[in-house]
């Protein structure tokens, strides 16, 4: 920095720091936990945090690894009748040969990371857009590959994409490798504690469609007996996971607490811009994969000074009775597994 202009770069290689120095600004990409968590170093950030980790401040942004959010979401498990599931194929045998096929053949199993099929729905009436998404997966088992128990089954994963939780990104030290402190203050209120019920609540009356019935056998988990709001809270807590959208961390705003301006340019400081997820002033109503690479366009735009696009106008469904309705048409039939 020279004052609060941003010049270039300090970096190490091979155990020797070097310095490369801008030609224009500084593009920060880090991402949601590493682009505060740079600024902080740096002595951007909000004031407290800089004293707690004993960095000196050159500029108090408060806003600066505060309203972290990201989806949270749980996965569901019912066993399979049919012998058709991928919880038949985890075995070394089989794992070599899907491995063989995909690096002779590029296709088969190792070709596919199995979550074709999804969707969105909204949670409740009175809600005008989705905001539950599903995957489903066939088969039933752990993220680290470990099956759910011995037999075929299958799985659907879910969560709510508008969490209201917010949580931090905070410097612990000055130290570079020094990892700082985050807390994404998951289920701390009681919308977010419901939206999962409806979350688990709806995930049933799915599944005990007539389209389920050839396929559907008894539930996995959470388990049958897992019904009152209680018992679901606890078991959304053991085992809710997180679906890898840290997001929103140094935002874009016009308010105290936004640290970009709409040019993702650092408030307060010249020659220095974010561009990755940490910009978004909420997360987005599904995977932020599509939307940060839009947001990279966007600013690769504004930086170079050409024209926007026209405006789309493109037209959505709504339903036209989504105040009073949460699903159009004849309501789920519902059936204890």
């Amino acid at each position: 920095m020279d004052g609060k202009k941003a010049v270039g770069v300090e970096y190490e290689k091979n155990g020797a720091r070097h310095v490369a120095l801008a030609a224009r600004e500084v593009i920060l990409a880090a991402g949601s936990v590493g682009s505060p968590h740079l600024l902080q170093l740096s002595g951007i950030g909000p004031a407290s945090v800089l004293a707690g980790a004993g960095i000196p401040q050159l500029h108090d942004l408060p806003g600066v690894g505060a309203n972290l959010q990201d989806h949270l979401e749980i996965y569901i498990q019912f066993k399979c009748r049919p012998p058709i599931t991928l919880n038949s194929r985890l075995g070394l045998v089989s794992k070599f040969l899907i491995g063989a096929r995909w690096t002779i053949f590029k296709s088969g199993l190792g070709a596919t990371n199995h979550f074709e099929s999804g969707a969105f729905i909204r949670s409740r009436a009175g809600i005008k857009w989705p905001d539950i998404q599903y995957h489903f997966l066939p088969a039933a088992m752990r993220y680290d590959g470990r099956a759910a128990f011995s037999g075929h089954g299958f799985q659907v994963h879910v969560g709510p994409n508008k969490p209201r939780a917010r949580g931090s990104i905070a410097a612990r030290s000055s130290e570079p490798r020094d990892p700082p402190q985050i807390c994404f203050n998951y289920l701390d209120n009681e919308a977010d504690r419901e939206d999962f019920r409806q979350c688990v609540r709806l995930t049933r009356d799915i599944v005990a469609q007539p389209a389920f019935d050839p396929y559907r056998g008894a539930e996995i988990q959470p388990g049958e007996d897992v019904r009152a709001d209680d018992e679901i809270d606890a078991w959304v807590r053991d085992n809710a996971e997180s679906a890898y959208h840290p997001s929103c961390t140094c935002r874009i705003g016009t308010d105290a607490m936004a640290v970009l301006d709409p040019q993702c340019r650092v408030r307060g400081i010249g020659n220095l811009r974010v561009v990755d997820a940490s910009v978004f002033p909420s997360i987005p109503n599904g995977n932020i994969n599509a939307a940060t690479i839009m947001t990279a366009e966007k600013a690769a735009d504004i930086i170079r000074g050409r024209d926007p696009l026209p405006p789309s106008n493109a037209g959505v469904y709504v339903d036209p009775h989504w105040q009073s309705r949460q699903r159009p048409g004849q309501a789920l039939r519902t059936v204890e597994v």
